[in-house]
């Protein structure tokens, strides 16, 4: 199907410039970053239940709330940040998905500390 956008065919991604970059310039390439690599896990865990565009459309306010996806800090979080991230409009306020970042980023430190790098663990 043609693109909108720009005419390029695309599986998916044509009904906005941001969906279309998406599908252009990240979708579907390895990621071997481990700050990358916990933003798509932040991010997928928002996705669950709603279009991925919604998601996109939200990134930003994503990479604010959980200080540019530096995992260190997520893991170190106060139970008082994550109750002002409920209260943001610039993310999907959901009651569990907010506060499970916190404990996913726990769990992808233990995974470095085991594996060197979650990349080294993802690919390895």
């Amino acid at each position: 199907m043609p693109d909108p956008i720009d005419e390029r065919p695309r599986c998916f991604g044509s009904r906005s410039k941001l969906y279309a970059h998406y599908h252009d310039t990240e979708w579907g390439v390895p990621v071997h970053d481990d700050r990358t690599l916990f933003e798509m896990l932040i991010l997928e865990g928002a996705h669950a239940g709603l279009s991925w565009e919604t998601i996109l459309n939200k990134r930003e306010g994503y990479r604010d709330v959980y200080h540019g996806f530096d995992v260190k800090k997520v893991a170190a979080m106060s139970d008082g940040e994550l109750a002002a991230a409920l209260q943001n409009p610039a993310i999907v306020r959901h009651r569990q998905k907010v506060p499970a970042a916190r404990t996913n980023a726990h769990v992808f430190l233990e995974m470095q500390d085991e594996c060197g790098t979650f990349a080294d663990w993802l690919w390895g």
